[in-house]
């Protein structure tokens, strides 16, 4: 009988995440998980380094760092942090991955079992706070369970549905010892992460498109959690179906795919918004039908047979009632399904949709990018931007007016190409989250955009920027103003701006005080030689850009508004 090594908990912890491939952590270190951090120290160093740390400076910015890698990479993002306000801090990224399926690990100190409900120093019910806002979460109060619990953590973080996991690690399973075993999960009683697909539904749902004179697909983010870009492509291109994509599906088809007809959503693109409430099937494929995406759900394609691909069953009927639903993977679903398909044309149906874009265009997307004077606009400096990267870049951006803006003139031509805070739309989320991209992406430039509000909600990380080195672009689109708030109320509220004036600091100065490269850019004709210098320039710089206050977000659909309600200008 071969007799175990014995080891700590928190050594446990180590090669537990090693033996699952954990190359990158992001973290805090603090009282309760102290332990971890000493064993982290060896395994960062030297001839045994296995991780790259990295110091973040809050323990909010280390579950969105990690978030932001784990989009890019399509891998398990991890933070460690302490116990206590340590812990609690992660519960928005927590939250937010929730939202928008992102695999992350959380793992944070906790006192000692002994001294659990004693309100001891540090103490919070970390297991009960987290449950209704990640996949699972669990306390691991011996250390013979840490090899355990990680693998199982990591097994239900990246299966299925993608989500959060968090560990609960009390002080005693860290430092007491237990025989090393690593362990491999690979099913969980009564946890069905991909459902198989019911043939039958398969059919119903090919005899549905074959049928169609109006198809339209919409494409969520699901299509890239499950790598199904080639699928997709497939599947869209044999029934020559135009296909919206969703906030979080942008990158999913390319920007200059010829079946993309554009952004769907409350500030999407004209055309898929109104052809929405005019096709005869509309096929949603991996995605939840988000209330920014339908609308006024009672008008919401009344007219449609609905069929809906997606491998959380629970997703089935929430919000939208189907005609069939195909419950599964899409990566194999799709090919089931486009197997089944005639080769169809659809061009009528689709030159339909030219007369949505040349509204759209002249109204909205021409005056936004190529304005003839006055102040600069959010939309030109994103599109040149998008110009100058062709369309090779990472997005990440943070919430707010900059967050709808990028995203809509940003180009898209490789997968995992956005990083949005989507479901929960977490202010201060794009500083931190591109950190994590940089180490996600290591080959690829990332481009944050941020509002001046967002950028305060997270501007310590511009420590770990400095730190690190970490090579953001960070494009400050500052209008002195809550953008966002500050349209809504102006539309919505009689013009009762209420607190949403900002009084800024001077950035350049916090930028030297970081030693991060910095410009300003205050006119049109020098924008696109700032953007190559920010370009050119190695390691991370800021490129504040002066943008008309009143700038506003548009077409835009209205609270409370179908769809085809949408507006084009205010």
């Amino acid at each position: 009988m071969k007799i175990m090594e014995e080891i700590t908990g928190s050594e446990a912890l180590m090669r537990a995440l090693v033996h699952e491939g954990v190359k990158t952590i992001f973290g805090y270190p603090g009282g309760a998980i102290m332990p971890v951090y000493d064993s982290l120290y060896t395994y960062t160093r030297g001839e045994e380094k296995k991780f790259d740390f990295v110091l973040v400076r809050h323990e909010q910015a280390a579950a969105h760092a990690a978030q932001g890698f784990a989009r890019v990479s399509g891998e398990v993002g991890v933070c460690i942090v302490t116990s206590g306000p340590g812990a609690t801090n992660t519960l928005t990224g927590i939250a937010d991955a929730m939202m928008d399926s992102t695999p992350i690990v959380v793992i944070a100190g906790q006192v000692g079992v002994g001294a659990l409900g004693t309100d001891a120093f540090q103490e919070v019910d970390l297991v009960g706070a987290a449950q209704p806002i990640s996949k699972w979460a669990y306390q691991i109060r011996r250390p013979e369970d840490v090899a355990w619990a990680v693998s199982r953590a990591f097994y239900i973080a990246k299966s299925g549905r993608p989500g959060p996991v968090v560990l609960d690690f009390p002080k005693n399973a860290q430092i007491h010892t237990t025989g090393w075993q690593p362990v491999d999960t690979t099913s969980v009683r009564s946890y069905n992460p991909y459902p198989k697909i019911k043939a039958e539904a398969v059919a119903e749902a090919a005899k549905l498109i074959n049928s169609a004179k109006k198809p339209l697909a919409l494409v969520g983010q699901g299509v890239e959690l499950g790598n199904a870009q080639k699928e997709l492509a497939e599947f869209l291109e044999k029934a020559d179906i135009p296909a919206g994509r969703t906030l979080m599906g942008l990158s999913a088809l390319p920007s200059n795919h010829p079946l993309n007809v554009g952004m769907l959503g409350m500030h999407g693109n004209y055309a898929p918004n109104m052809k929405t409430q005019e096709c005869d099937v509309l096929i949603a494929i991996g995605m939840r039908f988000s209330d920014r995406v339908t609308g006024l759900i009672s008008t919401y394609a009344k007219q449609a047979k609905i069929i809906h691909l997606d491998i959380d069953r629970a997703e089935i009927d929430k919000n939208v009632k189907t005609t069939v639903a195909v419950v599964g993977d899409c990566k194999k679903s799709l090919p089931r399904i486009t197997e089944l398909l005639d080769k169809a044309s659809h061009k009528e149906w689709i030159d339909s949709f030219q007369h949505f874009y040349d509204m759209e265009n002249e109204k909205v997307i021409e005056p936004a990018i190529h304005p003839k004077s006055g102040m600069l606009l959010m939309g030109e400096v994103v599109n040149a931007v998008a110009e100058a990267t062709k369309g090779e870049a990472v997005l990440v951006n943070d919430v707010g007016q900059n967050q709808m803006m990028s995203s809509r003139y940003f180009k898209y031509h490789k997968n995992r190409s956005i990083v949005t805070s989507g479901g929960f739309g977490t202010m201060g989320f794009g500083l931190p989250a591109a950190v994590g991209a940089t180490f996600g992406a290591p080959d690829r430039t990332i481009c944050l955009f941020m509002g001046d509000g967002g950028f305060q909600m997270s501007i310590q990380e511009l420590g770990t920027i400095m730190e690190q080195q970490a090579p953001v672009k960070m494009i400050l689109l500052n209008n002195n103003y809550l953008g966002n708030v500050r349209q809504w109320q102006d539309m919505f509220f009689n013009h009762r701006q209420s607190f949403t004036k900002m009084l800024n600091p001077r950035y350049e100065e916090i930028a030297h005080a970081y030693h991060i490269p910095y410009d300003v850019a205050t006119d049109r004709e020098t924008l696109r030689e700032k953007i190559e210098k920010m370009l050119a320039t190695d390691g991370p710089y800021i490129l504040e850009c002066a943008i008309k206050e009143e700038d506003n977000v548009l077409p835009m659909t209205a609270p409370g508004k179908s769809v085809d309600e949408m507006m084009l200008t205010i």
